[in-house]
């Protein structure tokens, strides 16, 4: 039975080439995407080069549009075996060059942890019937290095003046659900882990990044294709980080 994967966030940049390389490896793939035009534009082209691509529509920060994804899912598809939770957000109003827990409005906390946090969660939560059903789900939680407490408090890393409040705490929460989730789910043969995909040129990245989008989607895919029993790890490129 071919293998099926959810990526949100998935109709451009890391998702989009998350799912394209997902794909190549004869996975179907679910484009997760809040956009309808943009999200069947996206699955539209991955099936105009051969791939197998279905479009769900999925805002993770919209309850309800949860609830109607994940029907779509179970409807569709006997089991969920990987789960690609990509979506994430930072606000506008945040500076990546300031530390902004002086000032930042609790409206931009709730609106980051929204999507990065509260959301991803509960999404989680009502897929994991259909993921238990694959006997060995994969579930990769895409982070960040600023949610790492140890590299954030370590003035010799070159992330230490990089404080962006609300986005780093909610990456940091997400390591936090990565490491619970992972105890709670071994039992079931599911492996869950957070990976630091690379600074990436993407809209949330900007254009000043270094990496590519090809470039740092191999850590996402190598978690996502891993069948060994390593769960509850932060990894980039292979390499373990710091909590």
């Amino acid at each position: 039975m071919k293998k099926v994967a959810l990526i949100t966030g998935a109709n451009k940049g890391l998702g989009f080439q998350t799912a394209k390389e997902l794909a190549k490896n004869g996975i179907k793939v679910l484009i997760g995407a809040r956009n309808m035009e943009r999200g069947q534009t996206a699955t539209n082209q991955l099936q105009s080069e051969g791939l197998d691509a279905e479009y769900v529509q999925l805002d993770v920060s919209n309850p309800e549009s949860i609830k109607s994804a994940v029907q779509q899912i179970a409807s569709n598809h006997d089991q969920l075996d990987i789960l690609i939770n990509n979506a994430g957000i930072i606000h506008k109003d945040e500076d990546w060059q300031i530390n902004t827990v002086e000032s930042i409005p609790s409206k931009i906390l709730k609106e980051t942890f929204e999507t990065n946090f509260f959301g991803l969660i509960d999404l989680t939560q009502q897929l994991l019937p259909l993921i238990k059903k694959s006997g060995a789900g994969n579930i990769v939680n895409v982070s960040s290095i600023l949610g790492s407490l140890g590299e954030g408090n370590n003035p010799e890393s070159m992330y230490y003046t990089v404080k962006p409040f609300a986005y780093n705490a909610s990456k940091a929460a997400l390591n936090s659900f990565t490491i619970h989730l992972a105890a709670a789910l071994k039992e079931h043969n599911i492996k869950v882990n957070s990976a630091h995909p690379g600074w990436v040129r993407t809209d949330l990245g900007t254009e000043h990044a270094p990496l590519s989008v090809e470039e740092v989607a191999k850590t996402i895919i190598d978690l996502a294709l891993d069948t060994s029993k390593e769960t509850a790890k932060f990894v980039h490129l292979g390499e373990e980080i710091a909590w």
